[in-house]
């Protein structure tokens, strides 16, 4: 249970930062119907948990491959954790820019697709992240980890695009920043937590 509630809180940190992604979901509870808004939702939760499950079952296939490697993620991985989280404490978020919402719903799927699959940063991102905890994971664990992480993607966009609905005339920018500062705490906070795992794994404590 600790290692699905790590997932858990890791992957809401994760996924929680205003991006595209979050914009576009946003800007859809604001001005479409709530079908309409859940059902964006849902699509944006498939591309995100794949995007997950990439990164992380396939940087975890290299490590067992290359045990060096292992090392190399870990010390990598809690580095950009850590710079993502300052950058997210940085940041300032705006609902302008979330593009178009009222698009067909093949086009929903196609943009939603490119904006994950298609985005280096993302991919980066989550693939160092990802893999570093995988990394400094006990055996026999993964599974709980990338379930708890699943489960943020889904918490996260069904439950934003719930509150919006409900609560559209108080949604403000004032509100994405303290949401963007809370999440770029936790990121920092486990960020240096792999930074412990790999001082750990090379023997220098």
């Amino acid at each position: 249970m600790n290692i699905y509630f790590q997932g858990l809180t890791m992957g809401l940190a994760y996924v929680a930062p205003i991006g595209l992604q979050n914009l576009f979901v946003i800007n859809t509870a604001l001005t479409q119907k709530r079908r309409r808004a859940y059902l964006t939702a849902l699509i944006v939760i498939f591309f995100d948990i794949t995007l997950g499950l990439a990164c992380f079952l396939g940087v975890g296939a290299l490590m067992q491959a290359l045990p060096w490697l292992q090392k190399v993620i870990l010390a990598a991985g809690s580095l950009i954790v850590i710079w993502i989280g300052v950058g997210l404490l940085r940041s300032k978020a705006s609902l302008e820019g979330g593009g178009r919402v009222d698009l067909p719903i093949l086009k929903v799927i196609t943009s939603a697709c490119v904006v994950t699959w298609f985005n280096p940063q993302a991919i980066i991102d989550g693939t160092m992240m990802l893999g570093a905890f995988r990394a400094s994971l006990p055996a026999g664990t993964d599974a709980f980890f990338i379930g708890g992480f699943a489960s943020a993607s889904i918490l996260w966009f069904l439950g934003i695009t719930t509150v919006i609905s409900l609560f559209s005339a108080r949604f403000n920018d004032q509100i994405l920043n303290i949401i963007n500062k809370v999440c770029g705490a936790v990121i920092i906070f486990y960020g240096l937590k792999l930074l412990w795992s790999f001082v750990g794994l090379m023997g220098w404590l």
